[in-house]
């Protein structure tokens, strides 16, 4: 853990709503000011760090006086809006106290799987950190109901380590890691120290649902450690409340469960494509295109067999093998209408066909990536 973690210099750090909660009891106002005394100090060592915060609708729930998570959306809203306003506060609160600034960002995955919308997030996140600011983000748990219905921090905070390319993703929870089994169940579970992000025996070893006030559990952060991966990202998932937490990961200490990235990582537009969670449509391809693709290749018109969908030039589009398998996607140079009148031709065959050529191919091998 020491050469890997010492050496980062840009982490994504996300915080659990128990912790920042305290169990749901109140809110952990002493705790985010450790935290956000650590983070100040790796401002001090050169490194940059964003937070990924968890807590907003637990939050809200306390200032209300709410007992029971609300089951309906328009409260778990309610709830989002009222947390949101508290956790700003204590975060600025503490970092100001630093002398460090902070910024509010509030994304939903619809954000990230936009094309446009996720160039302008990134883009806003990395000058706000070349300014120095720490940016908290939180899904936007206000309007988006399928975040609130199926969402969590922990892909949120993934989706963030890939689109601003940090070196680790550092996951704060109030367990101690990853278990063999659930320590609170089996007392013969062991601490896993590390392993490598994406083995499946990982996603058979966490399951079950986290804290009472949080949305997720070991099985997210798995799966989270998985995603990041793609970018080159480590995952880190430690207890929150161990002491100095932070600067004894940067340091090199071996505190938690290490998940080690096994890939080379791709480039920035490549991962955003890996991570799109919604497409614009469907290529079906033959067994040529299959074969072109899995060798480096761009997709040619003659190899679609049919399409589905309906979509604009630059959409992002899935490519399906012959045996159902959607083995890439990529960022398409016709528009829907165009594409059924070009597929199965030659890419010669284009101009005539439609009185222009915009490219040779249907996706250049560039903005194409391998599931």
């Amino acid at each position: 853990m020491s050469t890997l973690l010492q050496t980062a210099r840009r982490l994504v750090i996300k915080i659990g709503s128990a912790l920042i909660t305290n169990n749901g009891v109140g809110v952990a106002a002493e705790a985010i000011g450790d935290w956000a005394r650590q983070i100040a100090e790796l401002r001090r060592q050169g490194r940059q760090a964003l937070i990924v915060s968890s807590g907003a609708i637990a939050c809200g729930m306390l200032r209300l006086g709410l007992e029971k998570r609300p089951r309906t959306i328009h409260e778990l809203q309610a709830c989002a809006a009222v947390g949101q306003v508290v956790l700003a506060q204590i975060y600025q609160e503490a970092f100001i106290r630093h002398a460090l600034h902070t910024a509010q960002i509030l994304l939903t995955h619809d954000d990230l799987s936009d094309r446009k919308r996720y160039l302008n997030a990134r883009s806003t996140l990395n000058t706000l950190l070349e300014l120095g600011v720490t940016p908290i983000i939180n899904e936007n748990d206000t309007v988006v109901t399928d975040e609130i219905k199926f969402g969590d921090n922990d892909t949120l905070g993934a989706l963030v380590a890939n689109a601003v390319e940090a070196d680790a993703l550092v996951i704060l929870t109030d367990q101690s890691g990853l278990y063999t089994a659930d320590p609170r169940k089996n007392r013969d579970a062991t601490l896993i120290r590390e392993a490598t992000a994406g083995d499946p025996e990982l996603e058979r070893m966490a399951g079950g649902a986290g804290s009472l006030v949080g949305t997720g559990g070991m099985i997210t952060k798995v799966l989270a450690a998985k995603r990041a991966a793609k970018s080159g990202a480590h995952t880190v998932i430690a207890a929150g409340r161990e002491p100095e937490v932070i600067l004894r990961l940067a340091a090199g200490e071996a505190v938690g469960t290490l998940l080690i990235s096994g890939t080379e990582p791709l480039a920035a537009k490549k991962q955003w494509l890996a991570d799109h969670l919604q497409t614009a449509g469907e290529l079906y391809i033959d067994a040529g295109a299959v074969k072109a693709l899995a060798n480096g290749k761009s997709l040619l018109p003659v190899g679609v067999i049919s399409q589905i969908g309906e979509f604009e030039r630059g959409a992002a589009v899935g490519c399906i093998a012959p045996d159902g398998r959607e083995i890439a996607r990529g960022l398409i140079n016709y528009s829907s209408s165009e594409t059924r009148r070009i597929l199965r031709h030659s890419s010669q065959e284009i101009e005539t066909l439609l009185g222009y050529v915009n490219e040779a191919s249907l996706i250049h091998r560039d903005n194409l990536v391998l599931l």
